[in-house]
C-alpha cells in the first residue's frame, strides 16, 4: 500500500516551507562553518584539532532536529490539530537540541561568541537560577493564554520557542560545563540536579492528564486529527510531557553516573611498577 498525505490525514496541512526559520538553521550553520573555518587559525588552541567529528556531529544534530521539529509536518500539526505533537516540539527543543549543540561547540570558539555577556552568563547558569528560569518559562509557555497566543500570532510563537530554546541551553549549561570559565557540576551534583528537574513537570503535566475538559480550548475548535479528541489529546500531551521528559532526564543521569563510576574505576587502578629485568654477567 502506498502511504500518502490524504491517507494518513495530513492533506488537512499542506506543505508550508517555513522559510524564516529555514533561513535561521541555515545562518547558524553556516556561522557555524565560518567561525570554524576563518577563526580556528586564531583563537583555537594549537595543541589539539580546533573541532573535532563527534562534535560536528552533535551539532549537525541539534540543527536537524531544530529544523524537524518547526517545519512540516510536525509543526503544522502541533499548531494546527494536536496538542500532543506540539508538546513533542516542546521536548525535543528543551532537552534535546541544546545540549547537541552546546556539546557541538568547541570551548574555543563558544567562549569567543559569549565573552560579551559572560558575566551575566555566571549569573544565570549558576544551577539554582538555571533551574527556577527554566521551569518558570515552562510554566509560562504552558498557560491557557499563552497557548492560545502561539496559535493565533506567529511571532509570539516564534518568540515562545526561542525562549524555551535559550532557557534549555542555561538549564543544561552547569550538567555540560562547555567552557572552563563555568565550569560543570561534579556527577554526584549534576545526577541530583537533573533528578529535581525530572520531578518539577510532574505539577503541569498532572494537571493535563487529570483535567475533566480541555484546559486549551481553542484546540477544540481546530481539526482533530486521526480521531483525537480534544480532552484524549490533552490526556497524551500531559502523558509525553511527564514519561517523555523524564525519560530524556534520566538517560542523561544514567549516562553520567556510568561515566563517573568508570572514571573512579579507572583512578582506582594502581599504577603498575615496571620490574627491573636482571642482567646477567657476560
Amino acid at each position: 500500500m502506498v502511504v500518502t498525505a490524504a491517507s494518513v490525514g495530513l492533506d488537512a496541512f499542506p506543505f508550508t516551507s517555513h522559510l524564516d526559520l529555514v533561513g535561521v538553521v541555515v545562518a547558524v550553520a553556516v556561522g557555524y562553518a565560518y567561525g570554524l573555518r576563518r577563526l580556528a587559525p586564531r583563537f583555537a588552541p594549537h595543541d589539539k584539532p580546533a573541532v573535532t567529528r563527534r562534535q560536528i556531529a552533535w551539532f549537525v544534530t541539534g540543527l536537524v532536529l531544530l529544523l524537524l521539529m518547526e517545519s512540516w509536518p510536525i509543526h503544522d500539526i502541533g499548531e494546527g490539530s494536536l496538542y500532543s505533537v506540539h508538546m513533542i516540539e516542546h521536548l525535543v527543543i528543551a532537552l534535546i537540541v541544546p545540549p547537541a549543540m552546546l556539546k557541538g561547540m568547541p570551548g574555543w570558539f563558544l567562549r569567543l561568541l559569549v565573552k560579551p555577556i559572560l558575566p551575566t552568563l555566571r549569573v544565570a547558569t549558576k544551577p539554582v537560577v538555571a533551574l527556577i528560569a527554566f521551569n518558570a518559562t515552562l510554566a509560562f509557555i504552558h498557560a491557557p493564554a499563552i497557548v492560545d497566543l502561539s496559535i493565533t500570532n506567529e511571532f509570539a510563537h516564534f518568540a515562545i520557542h526561542a525562549s524555551l530554546l535559550m532557557t534549555g541551553a542555561l538549564m543544561w549549561w552547569p550538567v555540560i560545563g562547555p567552557i572552563p570559565d563555568l565550569p560543570k557540576m561534579a556527577p554526584f551534583m549534576a545526577m541530583g540536579y537533573l533528578f529535581l528537574q525530572s520531578l518539577v513537570p510532574t505539577i503541569p503535566a498532572s494537571f493535563l492528564t487529570f483535567a475533566e475538559k480541555p484546559v486549551y480550548t481553542i484546540y477544540e475548535t481546530l481539526p482533530r486529527l486521526w480521531g483525537f479528541s480534544a480532552l484524549d489529546d490533552q490526556v497524551l500531551s500531559g502523558l509525553i510531557m511527564k514519561v517523555g521528559g523524564g525519560l530524556i532526564l534520566w538517560t542523561a543521569i544514567t549516562v553520567i553516573f556510568f561515566r563517573w563510576a568508570g572514571e573512579s574505576e579507572r583512578a582506582d587502578r594502581p599504577i603498575p611498577v615496571p620490574v627491573p629485568v636482571p642482567v646477567s654477567p657476560r
